[in-house]
């Protein structure tokens, strides 16, 4: 009994506010009182109540809300409720950072991470067992194609629940300049229809006009082996890359080419041989565009480390498919890009089918050590590798990511016995590995969490694989694919049989002006810096109360501020910098 003063903190987007009536109760360990529908959000900000309550509710415990349908119906963004009163020890937060939608009742719990058992009473079971199966209806395992990793369940980007899908800032930006890329490929690209490729220059055509002082080298470079073999290391996909254990079993070499066949053993017994296999590919499908066959190839490619740390080529072979792009699966993507008659079909080599053929094999390729660089980088060969910048600071990232991971789990779980009994954590564990990827323990991920340190390694991963490694290959696109010689979407041409090959020769095998253009403008599209972006570490959400938390938050922020500026300094003195891990660029999730 007696006062109790809310206040209820709406989104700071524009839309984030509704005119619909919101009902408030609040629950405590004696019963709940129905506050009534006395809250109607209509602006960003804060909305103070008071509220005399006649019931002894004791210790608060949730905050449970209901909006109502109008007249004009819109949904709401509540960020959180503070509570203060009889019972509360001072004020409560309850996080929610949530839409609220018409007939919805949420149930905000304190944001102090409460675990199942350590609800000794069970005054929170029931509505935890509800919060549970509710989500359970709305976030649904989904399936795109047979053998791929499963997605969530939606055709639609308007299936996906309403907290899943972009804010209207996102969503805008997302929308204009799609469309401006596309009026643009309209223009130019129908004149692109009668104009031949007649010589490489003709390329500059499709050169972005926005176009970055790596892509510009990349231009006038990318016939040079040092640029060849950097690419490997530092370019857009630098995951290919192992050092050589052996001569790959299917390298073949003629007998005129015995003096190759020696110096290749001896790079390889001085631990300097590397290679990029791109068997993956073997067999792939190639794709008919415009009923004009296309041709791909799965190139092996062995390569020297120099004692600049620079790689050389040594020798690329040439049986069959080539393909080098790896793009986001999600709903636009499946929808637009991977889709029948999406941009794949339409301009790459490995459309129709090819590339879901290679995404099924990547996804069987998949191990829990390729996604925890400590393994991956000891299991390629290049932790010792200076001029792999990639490699030097997706480990430090790795090595931040997971300290502020263990501080954040020593605060609620205080030893393994804790994760092992929590049924929740358990659960999540098992369905990621055995629905999500497919009977993923087959490859080395768990199906439970014994202890503190094997959370902390599997939670580190998840954060990493969303910012870190998607950076590190979505970065880069601009950069490497701007010129299109160095990255053609398709080639028109089988791959050549010898090393007599004229500029004629190339040009027949690249793509068309037309196929080019298009390939620029999605590249531009999907390549761009983001310019409604959160940076790693830097959500302004916050889902725990008390300052611990905040703390290990604040630590972990000035330990990713000095590693942005020691990379800074360090690409001051580089010919190429590499960019892509800075964690000022490092998004805090996927969002392209």
């Amino acid at each position: 009994m007696g006062k109790y003063t809310i206040q209820v903190a709406t989104g700071d987007s524009l839309l984030a506010g509704s005119s619909n009536l919101v009902q408030l109760w609040l629950v405590g360990e004696h019963g709940e009182a129905d506050l009534g529908k006395q809250l109607r959000p209509l602006r960003k900000g804060n909305t103070e109540l008071e509220i005399d309550v006649p019931v002894h509710l004791g210790r608060l415990l949730l905050v449970k809300m209901h909006k109502h349908k109008g007249l004009l119906d819109s949904d709401w963004f509540c960020k959180w409720v503070t509570v203060q009163g009889p019972g509360t020890q001072g004020e409560v937060y309850f996080p929610c950072y949530s839409w609220v939608q018409s007939n919805e009742t949420l149930c905000l719990a304190e944001g102090t991470a409460l675990k199942v058992n350590d609800d000794t009473q069970s005054l929170f079971r029931k509505y935890r067992e509800q919060e549970m199966e509710d989500r359970r209806k709305v976030y649904r395992w989904g399936s795109w194609k047979e053998g791929l990793i499963l997605p969530i369940a939606g055709n639609t980007q308007w299936d996906l629940p309403r907290n899943q899908r972009f804010m209207e800032d996102k969503d805008f930006d997302f929308s204009l300049s799609l469309a401006k890329v596309l009026k643009e490929f309209a223009i130019k690209g129908t004149l692109d229809f009668v104009s031949r490729v007649r010589n490489l220059e003709d390329y500059k055509r499709t050169f972005p006009c926005g176009k970055t002082a790596l892509a510009e080298r990349v231009r006038d470079s990318w016939r040079e082996d040092a640029l060849f073999g950097y690419q490997f290391l530092n370019g857009a996909n630098p995951m290919l890359l192992r050092r050589s254990k052996s001569l790959p079993g299917r390298l073949v070499l003629p007998p005129e080419m015995k003096d190759l066949q020696s110096q290749l053993e001896k790079e390889l017994q001085a631990g300097s041989l590397f290679e990029a296999d791109f068997s993956l590919l073997d067999g792939v499908k190639p794709n008919i565009i415009i009923f004009k066959q296309q041709y791909v190839a799965a190139p092996l490619v062995m390569l020297k480390l120099e004692p600049d740390g620079s790689l050389s080529p040594m020798l690329i072979q040439l049986l069959i498919p080539h393909f080098r792009y790896t793009m986001e699966i999600n709903i636009l993507a499946r929808n637009n890009l991977v889709s029948e008659w999406g941009i794949f079909d339409l301009v790459v080599s490995t459309g129709s089918g090819g590339h879901v053929d290679i995404l099924q094999r990547a996804t069987a390729c998949l191990t829990y050590r390729s996604f925890c660089p400590p393994d991956d980088l000891a299991d390629r060969g290049l932790l010792d590798v200076k001029s792999s910048l990639y490699a030097q600071d997706a480990l430090r990232l790795w090595e931040i990511i997971s300290r502020y991971v263990e501080r954040m789990v020593e605060l609620f779980y205080k030893s393994d016995t804790d994760v092992k009994d929590d049924p929740e954590l358990q659960v999540w564990c098992r369905e990621i590995t055995e629905v999500g990827l497919l009977g993923g323990q087959e490859r080395g991920f768990p199906l439970s969490l014994e202890s503190r340190a094997q959370l902390c390694r599997f939670v580190t991963m998840c954060i990493f694989t969303c910012t870190a490694q998607h950076a590190s290959n979505h970065l880069g696109q601009l950069d490497w694919y701007a010129w299109i010689p160095n990255g053609p979407c398709t080639m028109r041409k089988p791959p050549p049989t010898s090393k007599d090959v004229t500029e004629k020769d190339i040009v027949d095998a690249l793509p068309t002006l037309q196929q080019a253009r298009m390939q620029m403008t999605f590249t531009k599209f999907l390549g761009r810096r983001q310019p409604v972006m959160v940076a790693l570490g830097h959500h302004k959400e916050e889902y725990f109360s008390g300052p611990e938390p905040r703390a290990v938050l604040k630590q972990f922020q000035e330990e990713l501020a000095v590693m942005d500026k020691e990379i800074e300094v360090r690409n001051a003195g580089l010919d190429l910098p590499y960019e892509y891990l800075r964690p000022s660029v490092v998004e805090n999730s996927v969002t392209i």
